[in-house]
């Protein structure tokens, strides 16, 4: 395993100070880069090469990939230390589709769900369920983790779709945040969601407490206005919550990829069924892609191989998703977990300790407002960030066009700053125009100096709708397959949460004053010590 990358790091190091700008050519811009249902991914403003391309294609082969796709697709338990299957790809299959687990096929009971889902949003959106008060006009969604990321970033990013109740995103176990998303909220017209497989989650299930007192002061029944994505039936039933609101998913369905079914009901709530199931056919429709396309015109492929190119062999790490639209502002912190969590790991699929680093930190911000933010460590630090730009050709408000224009083209100026930057003889000669001459100029020029040949790529789409979000999301969720796979770990399980939640049950009898502090490091009991109300 040692050796995976030892050709490209050797290439790379024949070519890591080659300016990227000296490999365009008249073809460059269109032999890096693939389009497929309306979706542009460039990446020719990398250092990847036709050398390295290749190399990082024949990886593909090395490890398997193709077998290991059909592998996921077909239902096979590729999570094997959990051993489950990896289908998340089901929830969002055609209607013709068959996908066999344990000698079943799982699509009927995905079907049914779907359509229970339907009915129920069809009646609170038109009314015919109703809150104790009137109407349904507020849906609180209260989860934590996938149950919380996935669809909050999808509500806000369909916002033009929106046209029923509207929605409100509670996870943190923080006070605050139930306390502050509550205040102003009719508690006889809201509708809450509570979503958690296991019905447990500490967070949520504390949140959710809170929110049933709060209801329970105006209205007789507040079960009545709670519904259900879990599928611990014996513990929604004691809660109160009809059968008939409560939704499940099956355990190949990891939190961090649900939103396509249950856990995107608040979702469908916002934007209706119609909407939803275009954004379920724009995820099928990049599926169609990774399944079918050659490596070599593959997007999801496409996008790994320049991560992994970028972390593995030049050693960035961290990249940047900077989304040119600010109604994907949630995006990259559903990507930090979606990535993170997938790949953030230390052993291989045997166990062994990895030889390499895996994933990189993903992070960012919507711009323009990064601009006046991190950007100045992009362009002028001494760390080079890859960046990832995703932009729009139209918003959705057509009598602000300008506003757009303004967006895209600063969006295409950040990725050719980078890539060109300024060299100190044109930082001279700009500081020299201000009349600086002597030591003066020289210093002041460098304080301006670029040094560019900085990587980026950018994903560009007509605009936002269910559809090219659906595309978006599956287009990640793959990325992050094919780079598991080339690493040779396991993206769907999450080991590295457990111990952070053990340690915080045995603390909570400590902070309450029923339990001592004699077991702990000093520096935990100096804490607990200043902390314990």
């Amino acid at each position: 395993m040692s050796d995976r990358f030892a050709a490209l790091h050797a290439h790379h190091a024949k070519v890591a100070d080659r300016a990227i700008l000296s490999l365009f050519d008249d073809n460059r811009a269109q032999d890096f880069s693939v389009q497929v249902d309306g979706m542009l991914f460039d990446f020719s403003k990398t250092n990847i090469d036709a050398a390295a391309l290749a190399q990082l294609l024949a990886l593909t082969t090395a490890t398997g990939l193709a077998e290991k796709r059909s592998a996921m697709f077909g239902g096979q338990k590729i999570n094997d230390t959990e051993g489950r299957a990896v289908l998340h790809t089901a929830l969002r299959a055609g209607d013709a589709a068959v996908v066999m687990v344990d000698g079943a096929d799982v699509l009927p009971e995905v079907r049914a769900t779907r359509a229970r889902m339907t009915a129920f949003v069809d009646d609170v959106r038109s009314g015919a369920f109703r809150g104790q008060g009137g109407r349904i006009t507020d849906v609180v969604n209260i989860g934590i983790g996938g149950s919380d990321l996935g669809p909050a970033m999808a509500t806000l990013a369909l916002a033009p779709y929106a046209d029923g109740p509207r929605l409100h995103y509670v996870s943190n176990v923080d006070g605050a945040h139930i306390a502050d998303t509550l205040k102003g909220l009719n508690p006889q017209t809201t509708l809450v969601i509570v979503a958690s497989k296991t019905f447990a989650t500490t967070e949520t299930m504390t949140n959710a407490d809170t929110a049933k007192r709060w209801m329970a002061g105006h209205v007789a029944n507040p079960s009545a206005q709670f519904c259900a994505v879990s599928i611990a039936a014996d513990k929604t039933a004691a809660y109160g919550i009809d059968p008939s609101r409560v939704f499940g998913f099956a355990d190949w369905v990891g939190g961090r990829y649900s939103i396509w079914g249950p856990i995107g009901l608040g979702v469908m709530l916002a934007v209706g069924p119609l909407a939803f199931a275009q954004f379920l056919a724009g995820g099928r429709a990049m599926d169609d892609h990774f399944r079918t396309a050659p490596f070599a015109a593959n997007m999801p492929v496409l996008l790994a191989l320049v991560g992994l190119w970028h972390t593995q062999i030049c050693g960035y790490a961290t990249r940047a998703v900077l989304p040119y639209d600010q109604r994907l502002s949630r995006l990259p912190a559903y990507l930090q977990q979606l990535e993170m969590e997938s790949n953030g790991k230390r052993v291989a699929m045997d166990g062994a300790d990895l030889p390499y680093h895996s994933g990189p930190v993903v992070w960012g911000e919507p711009g323009t407002n990064g601009q006046h933010a991190f950007y100045q460590l992009i362009h002028q630090g001494t760390r080079v960030v890859p960046c990832e730009f995703l932009v729009a050709k139209a918003g959705h408000e057509p009598d602000l066009a300008h506003h757009h224009l303004l967006l895209v083209a600063n969006c295409l100026a950040q990725s050719e700053a980078l890539l060109r930057g300024r060299s100190l003889a044109e930082a001279t000669a700009i500081m020299a125009q201000k009349g600086l001459t002597g030591d003066e100029l020289d210093r002041q020029a460098r304080h301006r100096v670029f040094p560019g040949n900085r990587p980026s790529t950018t994903l560009a789409y007509a605009k936002l709708t269910p559809f090219t979000l659906g595309q978006i999301l599956a287009l990640y969720e793959h990325r992050v397959f094919v780079e598991g796979v080339l690493l040779g770990l396991n993206s769907f399980d999450q080991w590295g949460v457990e111990l952070g939640k053990e340690l915080a049950v045995a603390l909570q009898p400590i902070l309450e004053g029923r339990q001592t502090t004699a077991d702990k490091d000093g520096s935990t009991k100096v804490l607990v010590a200043f902390l314990r109300p």
